[in-house]
């Protein structure tokens, strides 16, 4: 999560450091050999991202960790749905991976990242790319975010990790809203299922989404009600995006993509309790985890909950 393709201030110490650490690795790609610079992209709490300028072109080499178990990560599917999204016009071309040994290579995407409030003003267009990946070529797994949370779970407390204490009282209410979900649920979709802000990049004409590290075929209306969530929108906000993306006022829909995004930060609280316990990255996991904790237990307990349950099932 949070792969951002906004270039840290460069320096040739910097670069320098990165040879260093990894350039045996980049090494064994064909592509990034002849490599004349390198500068660390922002963001990437479960990977590092390396700009990589060549004479043939610029990369990005995504390079992972070995904990990426733990966070329900198959990295063959990313490489392999990261191609699809490519062939769907929304994704960086993909150039080279190396099974194993944590190396993706992918094209540089010219353009500027989101940030929230450009999410707001460009729900139109997110939506249009959020259409082209989810009529595109089906990805090859299929993500659950009531299946992950349970893995999730199971690892928690399997490995001690920290977990709020009051987090399995919510139990009961998730099943139900499994179910509840599952009554007009319609066939998946190839979804991203992480875009936050910093997944979008605008090249001023088109709307590009990086980062399949999490993608798999999914409810169309988990894509939204995930976007909307993480990037800390206002309700009405949410109800544009789905008008937008059908093209047409749809509230049952609307009330799934707001259930999703409850579900969606409930299940996202324990990716965060698993990065506390494992990450070396210095980051706060476990803040960014409690709040969104907290913003799900607000809203599991709202009358709008109630409400939305009863027009998802319209």
């Amino acid at each position: 999560m949070y792969p951002a393709q906004m270039a840290l201030s460069p320096s040739e110490n910097d670069a320098a450091q990165l040879e260093l650490q990894y350039g045996t690795l980049l090494d064994q790609s064909a592509f990034l050999k002849d490599r004349t610079n390198l500068q660390e992209l922002s963001g990437g709490l479960t990977n590092r991202n390396i700009a990589i300028t060549t004479p043939t072109g610029k990369y990005v080499a995504r390079i992972s960790s070995n904990d990426s178990s733990y966070l329900s990560i198959n990295r063959d599917s990313e490489f392999a749905n990261t191609k699809v999204a490519a062939e769907s016009g929304v994704g960086a071309p993909v150039y080279d991976f190396l099974p194993g040994q944590g190396l993706l290579v992918i094209g540089y995407l010219d353009g500027h990242t989101f940030d929230s409030g450009q999410v707001r003003s460009n729900l139109d267009r997110v939506a249009i790319a959020c259409r082209k990946l989810h009529t595109g070529k089906m990805f090859d797994r299929e993500f659950n975010m009531f299946d992950i949370q349970q893995s999730y779970q199971k690892i928690v407390l399997e490995k001690g990790f920290r977990i709020p204490s009051d987090y399995q009282e919510l139990s009961g209410e998730v099943k139900h809203l499994k179910r509840v979900l599952a009554v007009n649920s319609e066939p998946l979709v190839p979804c991203n299922n992480d875009l936050l802000p910093g997944n979008f990049i605008d090249n001023g004409t088109d709307i590009f989404l990086i980062d399949y590290e999490y993608s798999g075929n999914n409810d169309r209306c988990f894509e939204l009600g995930n976007i909307w969530s993480e990037a800390v929108l206002e309700t009405e906000a949410l109800e544009e995006l789905v008008t937008h993306y059908f093209e047409g006022d749809r509230p049952e829909q609307f009330a799934r993509a707001w259930l999703y995004a409850v579900m969606a930060k409930y299940g996202w609280t324990l990716w965060a309790s698993i990065q506390d316990g494992i990450s070396s990255i210095d980051f706060d996991f476990w803040n960014w985890g409690m709040e969104k904790y907290e913003d799900s237990r607000r809203l599991f307990a709202s009358a709008r909950y109630n409400e939305m349950l009863e027009m998802a099932l319209k």
